[in-house]
C-alpha cells in the first residue's frame, strides 16, 4: 500500500462545491415548492446526485485516514510513548494536513445557515401566503 497523501486543493475545493450546491438544492426546495413546483423533482435529483458524489468522497477520505492510523499502528505507538519512525511521522503529517485542509467545518456552518434560512422562508410562505 502506498503512503497516504492529501489530495490536490482543487479536488478538495471541487467536492466542497459539490456538497455546497447539493445542500443549497435541498434547502431551496422549500422555496421552489411555493414558487415553481414543476422544478421540484429536477432540483431534488440534482441534490441527490451531488450528495451521492460528495458523501462518497467523504467516505473515501474518512476510510483513508482510518486505514492510515491502523496500518501504521499509530494509536498504540502514541499510547506506549514509542518513538515514531520517519514513515510514522509522515503519516501523522498526512493526517493532520488532511484535517487542516478539509472544508468540513465550513460545510457544516453553511448547511446550518442554509437550513435555518429554509425554515424561515417556509414559515414566511406559510404565514404570509404563497
Amino acid at each position: 500500500m502506498s503512503k497516504p497523501h492529501t489530495l490536490p486543493i482543487w479536488v478538495i475545493n471541487l467536492f466542497f462545491l459539490i456538497g455546497l450546491l447539493s445542500a443549497v438544492a435541498f434547502r431551496v426546495l422549500i422555496v421552489i415548492q411555493h414558487l415553481n413546483p414543476a422544478l421540484f423533482r429536477s432540483v431534488w435529483y440534482a441534490g441527490i446526485f451531488g450528495y451521492i458524489l460528495f458523501f462518497s468522497y467523504r467516505y473515501y477520505i474518512s476510510r483513508k485516514r482510518r486505514n492510515a492510523i491502523t496500518q501504521y499502528d499509530l494509536l498504540a505507538k502514541l499510547r506506549a510513548n514509542s518513538c515514531l519512525g520517519d514513515e510514522d511521522r509522515e503519516v501523522v503529517v498526512y493526517l493532520l494536513s488532511s484535517i487542516a485542509k478539509s472544508r468540513e467545518n465550513l460545510n457544516y456552518l453553511i448547511i446550518f445557515i442554509l437550513s435555518l434560512l429554509a425554515v424561515i422562508a417556509d414559515l414566511l410562505f406559510v404565514f404570509l401566503g404563497s
